[in-house]
């Protein structure tokens, strides 16, 4: 539930993105739905209501969330008002690269490093075990915003919010996946649990 909650933005983002522009009237006012403006002023509102819900239900929202949601409005009302598309692209290689700063500075504060905090719960794995997992992390950050941003620049805006959408959560997958084989052994089996459902749950808000 968590992972689908999270990724709701990026589902609106992309449906409004795909929509044949048009112009709709609401009370005596006229606005353009459709294309990449239109997505960017859905993506900032979907995820205004979607982590102010979280923040109201939960009385929480965890750092990853919250970095998510100001870089959402940092990078989105200057895309709409400038209408520049180049600000949106710096999303997401900017958010990743904050991603892998938290992880870093993890390790020198804190009693335990980012990758412990979030998994620790389903997995008893000794101190060096997460702290090799979390510079796996740190790298990955590292990369998945460096692909981002080649992407975001050298290809075509379709092929980057397609990539945006739904390469970005392939990939991570993917990744999650690659890193069984070094917690299999530590897992603790709990009824009604999976590594990998929370594994990728942790970690869904990261593809945004």
């Amino acid at each position: 539930m968590k992972q689908f909650i999270d990724y709701i933005p990026l589902l609106v983002f992309f449906t409004v993105w795909a929509m044949d522009e048009r112009a709709i009237e609401v009370a005596g006012f006229t606005h353009s739905i459709g294309g990449v403006f239109s997505a960017a002023e859905f993506l900032l509102g979907a995820s205004v209501l979607v982590y102010g819900s979280l923040l109201i239900a939960q009385k929480r929202l965890d750092k990853f969330q919250w970095i998510t949601l100001v870089a959402v409005v940092l990078f989105c009302l200057p895309t709409i008002i400038l209408r520049n598309i180049e600000f949106l692209k710096w999303k997401a290689p900017i958010v990743n690269w904050i991603f892998a700063t938290v992880f870093l500075a993890s390790r020198f504060f804190g009693d335990k490093p980012a990758i412990e905090h979030m998994m620790g719960h389903a997995v008893n794995a000794p101190k060096e075990v997460w702290l090799k997992l979390n510079t796996i992390w740190i790298c990955w950050f590292i990369v998945l915003g460096a692909i981002n941003l080649i992407v975001a620049f050298t290809l075509s805006e379709a092929l980057w919010i397609k990539f945006k959408v739904f390469g970005n959560l392939i990939l991570t997958f993917a990744f999650v996946i690659g890193q069984m084989p070094i917690l299999a052994k530590y897992f603790e089996v709990d009824e009604g649990e999976n590594i990998q459902e929370e594994s990728i749950d942790s970690t869904s808000e990261k593809s945004i």
